[in-house]
C-alpha cells in the first residue's frame, strides 16, 4: 500500500471545494431546487445532499494509509489508539462550537454572532496549528499560544448564552459536521486497526453497519451512535475502496481497477432503488436509501478521478485546489471568519446573489477560500489534528 494515493487527495479537494460552494447556498436566490437539499420528509436526493456522504467515504478511504504510516513508523496498537481518540476529541470539541453558533443569543452574551466565530476559529488555530519541530525557547512561545488557544475557547464556552431567553448552554445537539466525522471516525479507525488483516471481518463491519441503518429505519432497535450507523456505512465503503486499490498491485489490475469500482457502485445503485421501496431517500434522516445511493454515486466518482489522476497521469490539472485535498481542515474553517468580516467590510448586490450568476459568485467564492488557505500554508498556518 502506497504512502500517498494522488487521487484521494484530488477527491478530497475536489469534495471540499462542492461542500464550500454548496455551503454558500443560504447568500442565494432563485438557484434549482435540485442543487439544494432536500427537506427532512422529502423524498429526493438533492446534489448538496451528495456532499457529505462523499467526504466521509473519503475519510474511510484514508484511514488504512493513516495507520499504515504510522505502524511503519514504529507506533504500537495503544498509541494509535490515543491517536484516534485525542484527533476525535478535537473533532467533537470544533462540532460542539460550531453546531451551537446559530443558537448564539447576542443581547444575553454580550458578544455578536461574528467576534464569536473569529474567536473560536482563532482558538481553534492557536490550537491545532502545526507549529514547527523547535527546542529553544520558540517551543515555550508555541505551547504558550496553544495555551491561549484553550483559554480562548473556554471563555467562549462560559460566555455563551443560547436560546430565545438566553438560558441555554452549549449541547451537543446533532454535533455539526466536524462532530459527526469525530464520531465516525472514533468508531470506524478503531475497528480497522483490529481488524486490518481480515478482508472477511472489514466487510463485516461494513454489513453491520449497513444492517443496524436499516434495523432502525425499520423500528427494530435504536442504535446511540449518530446516525444510527449510516456514517460508519460510508467510512466503510471507503474503506473498502481502499482495499480494491492495495490489491491493484500490477498495471494490469490497476487498469481493470475502475471497473471494479463502477460494478460495485452499479451493485449499491441498484440496493438504493430496491430500498427506496421501503424508506425514502433523506439526507436528514440518514435513511438507508440516501446511504447506498450516495455510496454509489462515490464509488462512481472515484473510479473516474483514479483513471484521470493515475492512470492517466493528470493530477496537475487540479493544482489549483490542492489546498483543500492537504489543508482540509483549514479550509473548512474559514468561510466562519470569511463571512463574519464580510459583513462588517461590503455588501453585493442582489444580482450577483441570484441565479446562476449567483451560482457563479459561489464557485468564486469558494475558489477564493482556497487560495486564502493556499496563501496561510505558505505563512506556515495549517491545522492539523
Amino acid at each position: 500500500m502506497q504512502n500517498r494515493i494522488f487521487s484521494i487527495d484530488v477527491f478530497r479537494a475536489i469534495t471540499m471545494l462542492l461542500m464550500i460552494f454548496v455551503n454558500d447556498f443560504w447568500s442565494l436566490t432563485g438557484i434549482p431546487d435540485w442543487l439544494q437539499h432536500a427537506e427532512a420528509d422529502q423524498d429526493f436526493l438533492g446534489f448538496s445532499d451528495i456532499i457529505f456522504p462523499c467526504f466521509l467515504f473519503i475519510v474511510g478511504m484514508s484511514i488504512p494509509y493513516a495507520i499504515r504510516n504510522r505502524i511503519g513508523k514504529g507506533e504500537n496498537n495503544l498509541r494509535i489508539l490515543a491517536h484516534i481518540l485525542i484527533r476525535s476529541l478535537a473533532l467533537l470539541v470544533m462540532g460542539l462550537f460550531t453546531v451551537n453558533i446559530s443558537d448564539l443569543n447576542v443581547e444575553v452574551s454580550g458578544l455578536s454572532r461574528q467576534w464569536f466565530q473569529i474567536l473560536m476559529v482563532a482558538g481553534f488555530f492557536l490550537i491545532w496549528n502545526v507549529y514547527p519541530k523547535s527546542k529553544d525557547w520558540k517551543k515555550y512561545l508555541f505551547a504558550g499560544m496553544q495555551v491561549a488557544g484553550i483559554a480562548i475557547l473556554l471563555a467562549l464556552f462560559l460566555v455563551f448564552k443560547g436560546g430565545e431567553d438566553g438560558s441555554a448552554s452549549m449541547t451537543p445537539q446533532w454535533w455539526g459536521i466536524l462532530g459527526l466525522i469525530g464520531w465516525t471516525y472514533l468508531i470506524s479507525a478503531p475497528i480497522y486497526l483490529f481488524a486490518r488483516k481480515s478482508t472477511v471481518l472489514i466487510l463485516g463491519a461494513w454489513l453491520l453497519f449497513t444492517l443496524l441503518n436499516i434495523a432502525e429505519h425499520a423500528g427494530w432497535l435504536k442504535t446511540p451512535i449518530p446516525g444510527g450507523g449510516a456514517f460508519q456505512g460510508f467510512a466503510f465503503a471507503g474503506i473498502a475502496a481502499s482495499l480494491l486499490l492495495d490489491r491493484a498491485t500490477d498495471p494490469e489490475k490497476r487498469k481493470k481497477l475502475p471497473l471494479f469500482y463502477i460494478g460495485t457502485g452499479i451493485l449499491l445503485l441498484i440496493g438504493g432503488l430496491v430500498l427506496r421501496n421501503f424508506f425514502i431517500i433523506s439526507k436528514i434522516q440518514a435513511t438507508p436509501s440516501w446511504v447506498f445511493l450516495c455510496n454509489a454515486i462515490a464509488f462512481g466518482f472515484f473510479a473516474l478521478i483514479y483513471f484521470v489522476v493515475d492512470l492517466k497521469g493528470k493530477a496537475s490539472w487540479f493544482d489549483l485546489i490542492k489546498p483543500a485535498g492537504t489543508s482540509t481542515l483549514t479550509c473548512y474553517l474559514i468561510p466562519y471568519v470569511y463571512y463574519s468580516l464580510a459583513t462588517y467590510a461590503f455588501t453585493l448586490p442582489i444580482f450577483l446573489k441570484t441565479g446562476i450568476i449567483g451560482l457563479g459568485k459561489s464557485m468564486i467564492y469558494a475558489m477564493i477560500i482556497i487560495g486564502i488557505t493556499a496563501l496561510l500554508g505558505k505563512m506556515k498556518v495549517k491545522l492539523k489534528i
